[in-house]
């Protein structure tokens, strides 16, 4: 499986994972100069984003929104990347349960990687990339798939011990999106 396969396009939704309709409480500017912002997460490469809704526009946590070339019905525009850290408490406290949503809505997508994962090099997989899986469950899952897994449960059904697919996934992401990790094979960017 090349490693573009998460990588193919750009964010064309994003899901808000907290919203400031007066802008950030430390920004000092007068605030007739702040506008609203959200911070969404984007659907396909979990990219953290900075989002200035349209005026009169007010965003929900878990909404969806696009942010696409096309006509936008509520963003006005993308104010770019946001690294974790500059998260709100609120944004911060949402991610985990925003990235199992969209694990559970393509789990086949998920499912598809424990079935092509490939060698990173003669001595590294891409399946040992998610935290907690060495090279005795590697090998069990490239043994097991030789008959293609359908689902998150077939994987753990079919591999002994097997820790939580859907965990070692949501793990994995969130470690990307901090940065922490030299390969990315989810997170794009």
């Amino acid at each position: 499986m090349e490693q573009q396969e998460f990588h193919e396009e750009r964010e064309e939704e994003a899901i808000v994972l907290d919203f400031l309709q007066n802008g950030y409480p430390l920004d000092t500017r007068p605030s007739h100069l702040k506008s609203a912002v959200a911070q969404a997460l984007g659907k396909n490469h979990f990219l953290l984003l900075e989002l200035v809704p349209k005026k009169g526009i007010f965003l929900q946590p878990y909404e969806l929104v696009y942010i696409g070339e096309g006509k936008r019905d509520k963003i006005h525009h993308i104010l770019g990347k946001i690294p974790i850290e500059k998260l709100t408490p609120t944004a911060r406290s949402e991610l985990e349960f925003v990235i199992k949503d969209l694990i559970q809505k393509s789990e086949q997508k998920f499912v598809k990687f424990f079935n092509e994962a490939q060698p990173l090099s003669t001595r590294m997989h891409q399946l040992e990339l998610l935290p907690g899986l060495g090279k005795k469950h590697m090998w069990e899952i490239i043994e097991a798939r030789k008959e293609p897994f359908t689902s998150f449960e077939d994987i753990k059904k079919r591999v002994k011990l097997m820790p939580d697919p859907q965990k070692l996934i949501i793990k994995r992401i969130l470690a990307e999106i901090a940065g922490t990790e030299k390969h990315r094979i989810f997170v794009r960017g």
